[in-house]
């Protein structure tokens, strides 16, 4: 029987910029009685550290361009709001409204390669009025420098993702996914192997950070203040290559283009 636990960190503060977040995190994961240990993983979402690097924007800031004007003419959207979705855009997927929703959305492409409703930009939890937060700037690198923190801190091996919450083609709902990466595997290729009956496995690859992403989303919501979630008993193969969009699929393999 296998067992894994999935516990989120409590007393985690409202994060500002500047905030020393590997710290704030130690501390509640101490006065939590959860000091880490070899395997464990951390999952933390991605405003704490967008807003710790300072990645929010005011509105009041923006000056919208002709396009982000056109965008909200016929979205129905704040085009200061358009401009920040642009700005962190590489293209324009598909912008749609539909008959009865009091606002459109855009699905772009970010300027990370992710697919996404406005890029990411958000609203929610941002601390403060007509702001919008961002996703951090090169997420892999926040959590590189998360886990070399904590491994230093707790001298324990882990690992770090930080997600942030997608919907999915064809799919209702949203879900937590993996963008940054340090020290887990995006995809685990289990190719070559053999199932329960003895067949081979032949293009089995589960996408372990986006699994353990999407679990985080159980244990913490909206409201809850619980923006890192500690996983414990998994198995996984350590390793310093894998980045968050090596989870991306290529445009080459889009089959609905």
């Amino acid at each position: 029987m296998r067992r894994a636990e999935i516990l989120s960190v409590p007393g985690i503060p409202e994060v500002q910029a500047g905030d020393d977040l590997d710290g704030l995190i130690g501390d509640a994961l101490v006065a939590a009685d959860l000091a880490l240990g070899d395997g464990d993983v951390l999952t933390l979402a991605h405003k704490i550290v967008s807003k710790a690097e300072g990645q929010v924007r005011r509105l009041a800031d923006i000056t919208p361009g002709e396009e982000a004007l056109r965008y909200g003419e016929e979205l129905s959207k704040d085009p200061r709001k358009v401009q920040a979705v642009l700005d962190e855009s590489t293209r324009v997927v598909r912008a749609f409204k539909h008959p009865h929703a009091t606002e459109g959305t855009m699905i772009c492409e970010h300027r990370l390669g992710l697919i996404s409703a406005n890029a990411a930009v958000d609203e929610s939890n941002t601390g403060g009025s007509d702001e919008v937060i961002l996703l951090p700037k090169d997420p892999d690198a926040s959590a590189q420098a998360m886990r070399d923190a904590l491994q230093a801190r707790f001298g324990a091996e882990i690992g770090v993702i930080i997600t942030d919450t997608f919907g999915r083609p064809w799919r209702l709902g949203q879900v937590n996914v993996a963008i940054g990466l340090a020290g887990v595997p995006a995809r685990i290729n289990e190719a070559g192997g053999h199932d329960a009956r003895g067949r081979e496995l032949k293009v089995t690859e589960p996408a372990f950070a986006d699994e353990v992403a999407a679990a985080s989303g159980l244990v913490i919501g909206k409201a809850a203040q619980t923006p890192v979630v500690l996983f414990r008993g998994l198995d996984w193969p350590s390793t310093d290559d894998a980045r968050g969009t090596d989870l991306i699929r290529a445009q080459s393999e889009d089959m609905f283009r």
